[in-house]
């Protein structure tokens, strides 16, 4: 399964995997379904880890989705949709399509692939085709009845959620690099004739458990050096493979991930993310919520409340059987959670057999996984002080708490009195924060930069939201001792 450090040898094929998808399939999408939802996606009651039976549209006092049609218009008329633009654009341009882009699942694995596939087309000397994010409906904030357009599965535009090359903005000034064109409009630039179509069962075979910086460079010479304009990269059977990405699971949740970090972090398409104007704006508007309500501190401190920050991503109730079955399987962390500069690493402890996982080694993953009140108020002390004492940043003061939390009621209100005799005189959750009909779409991402700015995050060794968080804050420079795990 993700996360296991055993390789097959070099014989490996595409049947190596498949003995083991059908045994791990309902661990595999009941941990991912779990695992990369942010913090605000259920209603609970007092009693932690008890769901309420309420409607979806619970999550919002908005009635219906916005239609957000002027951004796709804008979308549409991006400058690079023309055809008439001279080469590396235009009807001459060469271009990639990842219609093996996963689907109906939670956004930060969608994020995962978009921006490491936008990177192998810019490595390829290709212009990326983006995407709408397509929505797990039950992940979505409003419920079917109401669904934009009835529209099924629900869509976003990705310029709702994020900024930059992978959704279409321009590479750095010196950078001549093709900008990266919507799926419609590659419709008109490449119609279906003069596409060539790579079936991942051509390439995936071969490279089967490489390492990750193998696998991209790999793919990249099979873009290169194919002489075609056009390619769309399609997705073997699901019966055959059932993770046909391009970078799938198996290495997202894998020490294989690793070594794609050097040139990865260091790429424009890392460098030049940002949130959408709608993301930001959400974050504007709330900046009052962390204005420090403490006493003055003795010595000078920041202006900004995100360098006084620490932001703590968490979620309980279903996490428990999410956890359970990775521990089970012995999983790893997930992603950019496993580079080795980050503190808290978490080795997978020996004993146990696959599937089967020992009382001992459960318990183990628990701690880590699904920490209980008092670890959770001993995270944030010891993150705090180990922040203080290593930080070369020069902040002297934390005061300010943002919980990425699902939980209400008794037990929130607990650990907000605990935590604020603990000094922390400014805490704000999820649930505080006040979000338009277009905020409220992609809260997610809300919620995600906010803890990017943090001067501290404590998140989910095991979790894709944890994760692309992380890779943000290192490519802003943060310092590893800045990011944390339970």
């Amino acid at each position: 399964m993700p996360g296991r450090n055993d390789r097959p040898n070099s014989t490996w094929r595409m049947t190596g995997r498949r003995r083991h998808y059908w045994a791990l399939f309902g661990v595999l999408v009941v941990a991912i379904f779990l695992l990369t939802h942010s913090a605000r996606m259920t209603t609970y009651s007092k009693e932690d880890g008890k769901l309420l039976k309420t409607p979806v549209n619970s999550k919002t006092h908005w009635e219906v989705p916005p239609t957000l049609e002027k951004l796709k218009q804008w979308e549409r008329d991006l400058p690079q949709h023309n055809l008439n633009l001279p080469f590396p654009e235009g009807k001459t341009g060469r271009y990639v399509k990842f219609s093996n882009q996963v689907k109906r699942l939670g956004w930060n694995n969608a994020f995962n692939e978009i921006l490491m596939n936008t990177h192998l087309a810019y490595e390829s000397k290709r212009a990326y085709v983006f995407q709408q994010y397509v929505w797990k409906e039950d992940h979505y904030s409003w419920p079917k009845p109401v669904f934009r357009n009835h529209e099924f599965p629900p869509h976003t535009p990705l310029n709702a959620i994020i900024s930059g090359p992978s959704a279409g903005g321009p590479w750095d000034a010196d950078d001549n690099a093709p900008r990266s064109i919507s799926d419609q409009w590659f419709d008109v630039v490449c119609p279906k004739k003069e596409r060539r179509i790579i079936n991942t069962r051509e390439v995936k075979p071969v490279i089967g458990w490489a390492d990750g910086v193998d696998i991209f460079n790999y793919w990249k010479k099979v873009l290169l050096e194919a002489p075609e304009r056009c390619i769309e990269i399609e997705p073997e059977h699901y019966k055959e493979d059932f993770y046909p990405q391009t970078f799938d699971l198996w290495l997202w949740g894998s020490t294989r991930v690793r070594s794609l970090w050097p040139i990865f972090s260091k790429s424009p398409t890392s460098r030049l993310l940002e949130p959408s104007p709608i993301v930001r704006s959400a974050v504007e508007r709330n900046a009052y919520l962390f204005n420090p309500r403490g006493p003055r501190p003795e010595q000078p401190v920041s202006r900004d409340p995100h360098d006084r920050m620490l932001a703590i991503h968490a979620r309980r109730g279903d996490f428990k059987e999410a956890c359970l079955h990775l521990a089970k399987w012995n999983s790893t962390f997930y992603s950019w959670n496993l580079l080795e500069q980050l503190p808290d690493a978490f080795p997978p402890p020996p004993g146990g057999e696959e599937g089967n996982n020992t009382p001992e080694n459960i318990e183990k993953y628990l701690e880590h996984c699904l920490p209980s009140f008092d670890d959770i108020v001993a995270k944030v002390r010891d993150s705090r002080y180990d922040y203080l004492q290593q930080s070369k940043a020069g902040h002297k003061t934390l005061d300010v708490l943002f919980l990425l939390t699902n939980a209400q009621g008794e037990w929130l209100d607990q650990l907000k009195a605990t935590l604020n005799e603990d000094g922390w005189h400014t805490i704000v959750t999820s649930k505080d924060l006040e979000l338009d009909q277009e905020q409220t779409e992609v809260n997610m991402a809300v919620d995600m930069e906010i803890a990017r700015r943090a001067a501290v995050f404590v998140g989910n060794g095991w979790s894709s939201f944890t994760s692309n968080i992380v890779h943000k804050r290192l490519v802003d420079g943060k310092e590893p001792i800045s990011c944390r795990f339970y």
